[in-house]
């Protein structure tokens, strides 16, 4: 398939982000996932090569590129350390590309090139207690008296929050109207009312932040309505399907540093008098874990390429979404076997793959959710 072959320009962007992954992003990825640290100078490096911008019109600051661009550099970012991997693509395909894709002229002029530019982090809330997969139900409200927004509630397991300059945040108008009653909005982060804790513990990604956000009384001018009120939700699943795209590639990324960790230890580890790459059970493994990396690449390099060619990809990306994360967790857990005891503990980066690619199958749509829109696109599509 020719649409999956890089083109110069794209094996340049690969060429550069891989480099720098190698030289900034592994060889601190596990200090930070021990004192789970955001990294400002991670993220500086990254707006050095201008990752944060990739989607973005080069008039308003942006990198250019579209999804094959974001997949191609989350997935070497990823590769290195998928804590900033988590960082980016919150920021880049969430944060930036609402206001991007949804916002006026006078909002995207005022943000989009402060944060394409790398200037500022966005952050992207909308999961709340409770809520989980029923993202529709929301409680954080919203009403508009005398040109402002009044918003209460609170929302959790916000990425960047804390270090953002702007958290786009989803609120409903009237929750009788359910999904259609739902708005989203630009919140700066030094808005009165608007306090961010910091949540500790999680399993894996622990050098990105993690947040629970709580709104009391904030008040957002009405120029921050991105959009039209009511229509917050659609503008949700839209920015939801097509960062689908970009978190599995975060997947493979991880996946391929498993098996390069796999691959290494597997020719150097002796057992019964030889390296244990040529033992039949462990080149079984490593040609399984090859396959998942290859097939999840696949998958998403072409709902990328279908994205920007304007061509339908909801369930092409959902696809590689289902496919790449539960390969990830496959890919990990094979290459923690590979290493046997010594990858159980965390002197071994697959302790920390393992990790940090649980979560994947659970963010932007769980498995299940992936397999309810796979399954009824398909349904749709072959009706009796």
């Amino acid at each position: 398939m020719t649409d999956l072959l890089l083109t110069e320009d794209e094996r340049m962007l690969q060429a550069t982000v891989r480099r720098f992954a190698d030289r900034e992003l592994a060889p601190r990825a596990r200090e930070a996932d021990e004192r789970e640290e955001f990294s400002w100078d991670v993220w500086k490096g990254m707006a050095a090569l201008g990752l944060p911008g990739i989607g973005v019109d080069p008039a308003l600051g942006g990198s250019g590129g579209g999804y094959r661009q974001m997949a191609i550099a989350e997935e070497e970012v990823a590769r290195g350390d998928a804590s900033a991997s988590v960082t980016l693509v919150a920021h880049m395909s969430l944060g930036v590309q609402t206001i991007y894709q949804f916002g006026s002229e006078e909002q995207k002029s005022r943000y989009v090139p402060l944060l394409a530019g790398g200037d500022g982090i966005a952050a992207w809330a909308l999961t709340e207690p409770g809520g989980g997969s029923d993202a529709a139900a929301l409680r954080t409200t919203a009403a508009l008296e005398d040109g402002l927004y009044h918003l209460n509630g609170s929302k959790t397991f916000i990425t960047n929050a804390d270090v953002a300059r702007a958290i786009v945040l989803f609120a409903t108008l009237d929750r009788s109207q359910g999904s259609r009653g739902i708005a989203a909005f630009i919140v700066d982060t030094d808005a009165p009312g608007l306090t961010i804790h910091k949540q500790h513990g999680k399993m894996g990604m622990r050098g990105s932040t993690t947040t629970e956000v709580t709104l009391e009384d904030v008040r957002v001018p009405a120029e921050n309505l991105i959009g039209e009120e009511g229509k917050g939700f659609r503008y949700a699943m839209d920015i939801l399907d097509s960062s689908r795209i970009v978190i599995a590639a975060q997947c493979v990324g991880i996946a391929q540093a498993a098996l390069e960790a796999a691959l290494s230890y597997a020719q150097q580890r002796q057992s019964f008098g030889r390296p244990i790459a040529q033992h039949q059970a462990i080149q079984f493994m490593l040609a399984d874990m090859a396959t998942d990396v290859y097939a999840s690449r696949v998958a998403t390099m072409h709902a990328a390429t279908l994205k920007d060619n304007g061509i339908p990809y909801i369930n092409e990306a959902s696809m590689a979404k289902l496919l790449a994360s539960e390969a990830a967790v496959r890919v990990t857990s094979k290459a923690l076997q590979v290493h046997g005891g010594y990858g159980y503990f965390k002197e071994s980066p697959v302790e920390r793959y393992f990790r940090d690619a649980r979560v994947t199958t659970i963010y932007e749509g769980t498995s299940e959710v992936q397999r309810l829109i796979i399954a009824r696109q398909i349904l749709a599509q072959y009706q009796v």
